[in-house]
């Protein structure tokens, strides 16, 4: 049984059907015994019958130990077309779909039939038995079992009152249908009702993905700001400093008093100039911190891994020392773009071309996978949650490169990114 069913309005509804089947066997034993009806202690008998197999299979299916362990395993039906909590809103029975439910339901009716030949008011008695053979069995048999009970009602009016009547056609009917109408309504609310639990799920956790990703991309973002400001700013000066400094030492005579105290400011300023560096190498991303850009894409192809696909990486051009943003950024991309390969493309091969030109360098992420139409379906119908590809547009864009995608269902995707690379820039990084 799933225990969310356990609500005060189920538990409700459940006691409602036990006090109306009660209720109404009563009935007919005070009315068999009342109007000295010829067989009224065999009704008498029936109906306690009866009211026994209906509490055995009531207080059977009351959820204990044996009932948690069952819970646990039947979780993943609560979505189906008859679940459980659906079962549990009217009552406590045996489970639905299972054979000691049919076999439960089977005995009921049968009893029933009994009384029917009996008493003819045991057909109000058929208003709970719709309601059961509704929530134990499938719709595709629930349905036509309360027809046939609807019938039988109205054929034991018809035979013991020996007239034809319109009340005793509308009423098992209109039963019948407020039955089926109100079963197939609450089955329709648990399941609405389920798709929102599972899509509040979906959102607070995708609301703690994004705040961590957040998170992440900020302290990223910082760590490639400050290693970009020691490089640019302490690592240069302290370089310069060092230059003048051996410069100074070489033209001053070995004997000089100040030869000593240049020499010990030049070692000082190289080893701030080695402390400078290795922050920005501490503050680089870690596939960076031993190799190149080259050696860092290297790796990532050779541990991508995915059914049947085949990773490829090649350099193009004469490769030359880039910018840390430029590195952080080609890097990023090519990881979003392989994961994006590996999640979504069933593709056999993929290859990373990383090509150094005169004034740009660019990044060529290539699979045969399947496609998909770039301006036409949202990114975030592709599972990835639709930050993909504008995260990789925003990091080309702040380094003034541009993100280009071309795709098609069927015919792969090939995406490139590429950064403008100006040649005084070019100059000042090789020199430093």
């Amino acid at each position: 049984m799933d225990a969310r069913s356990h609500t005060p309005v189920t538990a409700a509804l459940r006691l409602c059907l036990h006090a109306l089947l009660t209720g109404l066997l009563a009935l007919v034993a005070v009315r068999a015994v009342g109007e000295g009806a010829p067989h009224a202690g065999a009704v008498v008998a029936l109906t306690l019958v009866m009211a026994g197999v209906y509490g055995a299979g009531a207080l059977a299916g009351r959820p204990g130990p044996a009932g948690a362990e069952a819970r646990a395993g039947k979780g993943a039906r609560s979505t189906s077309v008859q679940p459980e909590g659906q079962a549990q809103a009217l009552t406590a029975s045996m489970r639905p779909g299972t054979r000691a439910a049919a076999l439960w339901l089977a005995a009921l009716c049968a009893l029933w039939l009994g009384l029917l030949v009996l008493s003819p008011d045991a057909l109000w008695v058929a208003f709970p038995l719709y309601f059961l053979q509704l929530h134990l069995l499938p719709t595709r048999w629930g349905v036509p079992a309360v027809v046939v009970t609807a019938a039988a009602a109205i054929t034991s009016f018809v035979v013991h009152r020996q007239e034809i009547a319109p009340g005793a056609f509308i009423g098992p009917l209109l039963g019948a249908a407020v039955a089926i109408a109100t079963v197939l309504g609450y089955d329709a609310l648990f399941r609405e009702s389920e798709r929102r639990r599972e899509l509040i799920v979906e959102l607070v956790a995708t609301r703690a993905e994004l705040a961590e990703a957040e998170r992440t991309a900020g302290t990223l973002a910082e760590r490639e700001r400050l290693a970009r400001e020691i490089h640019d700013t302490l690592a240069q000066g302290l370089s310069s400093i060092q230059l003048l400094l051996r410069a100074a030492e070489r033209t001053l005579p070995e004997d000089a008093p100040a030869t000593a105290h240049v020499r010990a400011a030049r070692e000082a300023a190289q080893a701030n100039l080695a402390e400078a560096r290795s922050f920005v190498r501490a503050l680089t991303p870690p596939d960076l911190e031993h190799g190149s850009l080259a050696a860092a894409l290297e790796r990532l192809c050779a541990r991508t891994t995915g059914p049947d696909l085949a990773v490829r990486f090649a350099v193009s051009g004469t490769p030359v020392e880039l910018p840390t943003p430029y590195e952080v950024a080609l890097l990023r991309t090519a990881q979003s773009a392989l994961a994006n390969t590996v999640r979504h493309a069933r593709a056999g091969r993929a290859e990373i071309t990383l090509s150094f030109m005169d004034t740009s360098v660019a990044l060529d992420v290539v699979d045969d996978g399947r496609g998909f139409d770039p301006s036409g379906a949202p990114v975030a119908e592709r599972g990835d949650g639709g930050f993909g590809l504008p995260a990789m547009r925003s990091r080309a864009a702040t380094l003034g490169g541009t993100l280009s995608v071309e795709s098609a269902p069927g015919q792969g995707t090939a995406l490139a990114v590429t950064l403008p690379l100006a040649g005084p820039r070019r100059s000042q990084e090789r020199a430093a």
